[in-house]
């Protein structure tokens, strides 16, 4: 098999799988390991599908770019968005009335404070602004293939998750749809406060950094800063 034909079919198994483990087959497959079992199952086969993405994705030569990318331009702004998406995936996790925890409810009737200012999917946008970046930054097949797939899993999901929580949770989960917006408000990511955009912006710099060693050059400020030779 030709790696690219890996790498699309890998894709789709991480897409398909997600989407059918946290909606049609979540129920009989609970039914049978357990509540408790179901999280590490899902997370096994993510992984694995994951592992597999990696090894596919880096078996694909480097090819010339579709559309003019990796320039200084493509490049800062594609760095602007990965902060962004820094700043939402840090403020997520405090809070976040999507996650299963204990509280969920209670904090969907809270006032959104924070990146859910912005939107009450931020983790979810965090991988969608992630995957647009890429697209900007690096317009080869092999993230063409990678980025929209990984753009439609945290998109979609995050509609489904919405439908999926409305059945949950009810009238309080109406409420922190009424309150909040799936689409990211751009201006209130000046509101989410101070902490977050610290911890994104650290988030930010170590792994573009660590870009230098995973993808061969350096992302972010690191581009500009002689570190990737």
């Amino acid at each position: 098999m030709e790696p690219v034909h890996s790498l699309i079919l890998a894709c789709a198994a991480f897409v398909g799988s997600h989407f059918l483990l946290s909606h049609p087959l979540r129920a009989p497959v609970v039914q049978i390991v357990g509540e408790k079992a179901f999280s590490g199952v899902y997370s096994l086969v993510a992984l694995a599908i994951f592992v597999w993405i990696y090894f596919a994705f880096v078996a694909v030569p480097v090819a010339v770019p579709l559309w003019p990318g990796f320039d200084d331009i493509s490049w800062a702004a594609a760095s602007a968005l990965t902060l962004a998406a820094m700043v939402l995936l840090a403020g997520s996790f405090a809070g976040n009335p999507a996650l299963p925890a204990p509280g969920a409810e209670a904090a969907a009737l809270r006032e959104p404070g924070g990146v859910f200012r912005v939107t009450r999917h931020p983790m979810m946008w965090s991988i969608g602004l992630w995957a647009l970046a890429h697209l900007i930054a690096a317009p080869t097949g092999r993230t063409l293939v990678t980025a929209i797939a990984m753009g439609l899993l945290a998109l979609l999901g995050a509609h489904f998750q919405d439908r999926k929580k409305e059945g949950q949770m009810g009238a309080a989960w109406a409420g922190w749809e009424a309150k909040t917006s799936y689409w990211p408000r751009v201006g209130a990511l000046f509101s989410v406060g101070w902490k977050w955009w610290l911890i994104g912006t650290a988030l930010w710099l170590a792994l573009t950094f660590a870009h230098i060693g995973a993808g061969g050059w350096g992302a972010g400020v690191w581009r500009w800063v002689g570190t990737s030779g």
